[in-house]
């Protein structure tokens, strides 16, 4: 049998691990949902890799995979929404993708981590109706050249779809 593509390919893999899960007992995410952000942070060569939901007015950290040397975030932290990178992202006043994110706290359009951050990327999960659930983010601790901001968009498109296959009475408060 001829493939098109390549099995072990990335988006391949994240698209089987969220399009083909069976649905979860968890309203908020799909099961698959650490597994992909470990594959993600290792093959995007991050130390960290998250989800976060916002909703009134905070940003909470829904799933998290970290180095095993380096863990800044914990699972179920709430922050204020307006002093997170994750909203500056949403409303375009963050880039994406920052591979050396230290500028951007140096000029103060970001705000200084509690922990180190070299590249850093980020991008909304926008549901098919336009609203934010959050965003998909990962970061190193040193700069990545050419950190791939694709891929994390890809993924967080198909984490909105999935997203949006929850029950009626599941869907975030905005």
């Amino acid at each position: 049998m001829f493939l098109d593509y390549d099995p072990d390919d990335l988006d391949v893999t994240i698209s089987e691990l969220l399009v083909a899960t069976s649905d979860s007992a968890d309203p908020d995410l799909p099961p698959a949902v650490p597994a992909v952000l470990k594959l993600l942070r290792t093959r995007l060569g991050m130390d960290v890799a998250f989800v976060s939901q916002i909703a009134d007015g905070r940003r909470t950290i829904k799933a998290v995979d970290s180095a095993p040397d380096f863990a800044p975030l914990r699972e179920g932290t709430s922050d204020p929404v307006e002093e997170t990178w994750c909203q500056r992202v949403v409303e375009g006043r963050l880039p994406e993708r920052m591979e050396n994110a230290a500028a951007y706290v140096a000029s103060g359009k970001a705000p200084k981590p509690e922990f180190p951050i070299g590249t850093h990327l980020s991008t909304p999960v926008r549901l098919p109706e336009g609203t934010v659930y959050g965003t998909l983010c990962c970061f190193s601790r040193g700069v990545r050249a050419g950190a791939d901001i694709d891929r994390l968009r890809y993924t967080a498109n198909l984490l909105a779809s999935r997203l949006a296959l929850r029950p009626e009475g599941s869907q975030p408060e905005d």
